[in-house]
């Protein structure tokens, strides 16, 4: 019995949050993936297009519940979801047409980008800062749990209850879906292919008559839908906090860095491989070890390697060692 409420509590404090973490972070680093593999710099404002698509969907929200409007037993943010999508592509859309495009024409180096990508970032910060505040707002309703820890005690007469949120699960249900659709997009599509041949050589691409333009257009669209679904899944999952968001560039970048740059089955891997360093080692192990332990033996301290305030370093270190030792990644970084 020990053993089993010991894996409960390890299933509730650390692989369902690391899962559905790891999941918002792949989706996240699938958008970074993206930008670097087809338009070839680093996108710093990602992060904050992140908060931006889920502050559209947080107004929207509020909008629909004020209407009376809802999904039952789901997140009523779930309606308003292609509304911040949408709001999300015309904002990327009009930043390319801004700022961006300008650069392409003049072949500028991808250095120029990032910096150009940082000054969109702060503008994008200060943007969702002013429409909607710094504090966290909170729109999630429905259902809280899927299976709560006292029907769970009940059902199974352990002293552990297991907890499986309601936002968990549609993160991972969400995720699959979207990222499933990204690689059918990517390799069955005729638009997904032309990405791809311009991702593996852009000059061989533009004599195979692929319109760039075209491409860079339909990669920001998909990095909107990618960015905006991401920042929801992580609000509804914790809470909206449009700084929290720019703190998330450094385990997205390190997801997608981890994985592979460039290579999009990297991303998911890296995703969920920064998501279980963070969790495993900013969790305290005390009650999972006064389980296993034998009597008289258990651990009296937390247990804790790093405080949850440090969890963001473990993105750092991890992304040094990769960039030190193995600086292509686990899967080995490539065209898209």
């Amino acid at each position: 019995m020990d053993i089993l409420n010991a894996l409960v509590a390890l299933s509730n404090f650390v692989i369902i949050p690391a899962i559905a973490y790891g999941s918002q972070l792949a989706l996240g680093a699938l958008g970074v993936t993206l930008i670097y593999g087809i338009l070839r710099f680093s996108n710093f404002a990602h992060g904050d297009t992140m908060a931006f698509g889920a502050m559209l969907a947080v107004l929207t929200t509020w909008w629909l519940q004020s209407m009376g409007v809802g999904l039952g037993p789901l997140p009523t943010a779930l309606l308003a979801l292609p509304v911040a999508i949408l709001g999300t592509m015309a904002l990327l859309l009009l930043t390319d047409r801004t700022v961006y495009r300008f650069y392409r024409q003049q072949k500028a180096k991808p250095i120029i980008f990032v910096m150009a990508s940082l000054g969109v970032m702060f503008i994008m910060n200060g943007l969702v800062r002013i429409i909607i505040g710094p504090d966290d707002q909170r729109f999630s309703d429905g259902e809280r749990f899927i299976i709560s820890a006292r029907n769970f005690k009940q059902m199974t007469g352990l002293q552990e209850g297991l907890a499986v949120k309601t936002t968990q699960g549609i993160t991972v249900v969400t995720a699959i879906i979207v990222v499933v659709a990204l690689f059918w997009f990517l390799n069955r599509t005729r638009t997904g292919k032309s990405m791809r041949a311009y991702s593996d050589n852009e000059d061989l691409a533009l004599l195979s008559g692929i319109n760039p333009e075209r491409v860079v257009l339909v990669t920001w669209l998909i990095v909107a839908g990618l960015t905006t679904i991401a920042g929801v899944l992580y609000g509804l999952d914790k809470s909206f906090k449009p700084f929290v968001y720019f703190m998330l560039l450094l385990p997205i970048f390190a997801s997608a860095i981890v994985g592979g740059l460039g290579n999009p089955l990297g991303a998911i891997a890296g995703g969920f491989v920064i998501a279980f360093s963070e969790v495993f080692i900013t969790y305290a192990w005390k009650k999972v070890l006064g389980y296993l332990a034998p009597e008289g033996l258990a651990p009296d301290g937390l247990i804790q390697l790093l405080s949850t305030d440090y969890k963001f370093a473990v993105s750092f270190v991890i992304l040094v060692i990769v960039l030190l030792f193995k600086p292509t990644g686990l899967f080995k970084g490539q065209s898209v």
